[in-house]
């Protein structure tokens, strides 16, 4: 995954934001070849800002009824 208009380095210096922001960048844009981690996901559902019908077809696949 490749974006030209954030400076990864510098987000990566603060591993929460870099991992809710790279869900986001996956979710939203595509993840490039790359696999989105379930467990990751889980972990930051809550603070996650994705569209309310990614929102909801992703609870679909996992299988899920509740909210994390």
């Amino acid at each position: 995954m490749y974006n030209w208009s954030t400076n990864e380095k510098e987000l990566a210096k603060n591993p929460g934001k870099y991992g809710i922001w790279k869900l986001e960048q996956m979710i939203d844009y595509g993840a490039g070849g790359e696999k989105i981690k379930i467990s990751e996901l889980k972990l930051h559902w809550d603070r996650i800002s994705i569209d309310p019908y990614r929102r909801k077809f992703l609870k679909l696949l996992l299988g899920e009824r509740n909210t994390y």
